[in-house]
């Protein structure tokens, strides 16, 4: 029996776990573009300072003269910072000589040039600094260490990791809802093209209100199915019609041939009558097989009917009846049936199944090969013999109509062709499949589960 696919397996998971990824993805994407914000704002307001600072200096030699400047330079390398981020100083006169500040080396930073950037204050500790030239043989240097940040980053960090979980968790239950609902409507549709019967039909119908894409499709689906079932009910209706329309007149041709027989002691008209009365009785089979196989091929993933079938019981009551026949044809029957093998289905489709498997065999093997009946859990059915077997290039069309073996060593012909057919028509009506199995010598025929979806 099919099962509800699980949520997990289902497209609208894909696409919750899509919004889950992309949510999560942006939440990364901004606190990264947050941190490296941080980060540039700190520097730009870095230069900033140092530029003020090193203004502030050039203004204080431009009005004072050199010995306030030193003073000044002296004041402000003393002083202890509250933002954390140090200021360092350097001035030089002539031939490099340190006038002033707590720097004693000159980087490689152009006072001419006026250039600025990160200069090493100590081992693995950096800052910003601008070069200036107040005269000739006078140069000033003004660097500021960069400010603590790792604190604000950590928070920050942490604010996006609790809004990240939260939008991660709200998009999550979101998605999961909105795709619960999704799968349920979509579930009811597979439910009714699996099962086509008047309550998979009537649920589609009240799930038909919903004024959206998966509405209009349920609407379209549930009109299409109630035509197929119209559809299929009257293709039966006339089939049974014909078939009574063929089979009547071929019975009272039938009984007529009777009269004329019982009438008639000529043995050479009785061979011929009896001929005839044959090829009717034929074509009679011929058109109720042909008759199964439609009904079984119209019914084809239609559970409606079917019922728990004990067919370890089933086979087990063949396997004996045909057990007596095989003495009487000379052949041999070994029947392996395991209990307790229970499947969904009409016991009479089934018993049709089994029959013509051994039917075929029996016609096909002579007197004194083995066959073999077997039935294991799966279910797995095996209708295996010891005889001729199937030709090479006929196996790819034996299930078709009208497809024959070869020719019995009875010397009936091998019937219409129709037994495999309805054997293949009968396991897909019951969600099995029917195959041909390699053997080193006669055939072996399995029943199995299908294999596909």
């Amino acid at each position: 029996m099919t099962q509800t696919s699980p949520l997990r397996h289902s497209i609208y998971s894909r696409i919750v776990l899509l919004a889950i990824l992309s949510a999560a993805s942006i939440t990364f994407a901004l606190w990264v573009l947050a941190d490296a914000t941080i980060a540039r704002s700190n520097r730009l307001a870095q230069q900033r300072a140092v530029d003020v600072d090193l203004a502030g200096l050039v203004d204080i030699y431009a009005s004072n003269g050199l010995p306030e400047l030193v003073e000044r330079i002296e004041d402000r390398a003393a002083l202890e910072p509250r933002s954390g981020g140090s200021s360092h100083y350097l001035l030089t006169g002539r031939q490099g000589r340190h006038l002033a500040g707590d720097l004693t080396r000159w980087p490689r930073l152009r006072a001419e040039l006026s250039e600025a950037g990160d200069i090493e204050i100590a081992p693995h500790h950096s800052a910003f600094a601008r070069a200036t030239q107040l005269g000739p043989q006078l140069r000033l240097l003004v660097a500021h260490e960069t400010p603590a940040l790792d604190a604000l980053r950590r928070q920050v960090s942490l604010v996006f990791l609790a809004g990240g979980i939260l939008a991660v968790a709200a998009v999550a239950l979101a998605g999961w809802l909105a795709a619960r609902r999704l799968a349920t409507r979509i579930e009811r549709l597979n439910i009714a093209f699996r099962n086509p019967d008047d309550r998979a039909l009537d649920a589609l119908t009240r799930q038909s209100g919903h004024e959206d894409e998966i509405g209009e499709l349920t609407r379209h689906s549930a009109n299409a199915l109630a035509r197929l079932r119209r559809l299929a009910a009257a293709h039966r209706e006339t089939s049974d019609h014909v078939a009574h329309e063929i089979r009547t007149p071929l019975m009272h041709l039938d009984n007529r041939l009777v009269k004329t027989l019982a009438a008639s002691p000529d043995p050479e008209m009785a061979r011929g009558i009896a001929s005839a009365r044959d090829e009717i009785r034929a074509i009679i089979r011929m058109l109720e097989s042909l008759l199964d196989i439609a009904a079984s091929e119209a019914r084809r993933g239609d559970r409606h009917g079917l019922a728990p079938v004990d067919l370890s019981a089933l086979v087990c009551r063949l396997g004996e009846l045909y057990a007596d026949s095989a003495e009487e044809t000379g052949h041999r029957l070994v029947v392996q049936i395991a209990p307790r093998v229970i499947v969904n289905g009409e016991e009479m489709a089934l018993t049709r199944l089994v029959t013509n498997l051994l039917d075929n065999a029996f016609k096909f093997v002579p007197p004194g090969g083995t066959i073999t009946l077997a039935l294991s859990p799966g279910p797995r059915l095996i209708v295996r013999d010891d005889g001729p077997g199937v030709p090479k290039g006929q196996r790819e069309h034996i299930f078709e109509k009208f497809a024959r073996a070869g020719h019995s060593p009875h010397g009936d012909g091998g019937g219409a062709g129709l037994g495999l057919a309805l054997c293949r028509a009968i396991a897909q009506r019951h969600h099995l499949e029917i195959t041909l199995v390699d053997t080193p010598r006669g055939a072996c025929f399995a029943v199995t589960p299908e294999t596909k979806p």
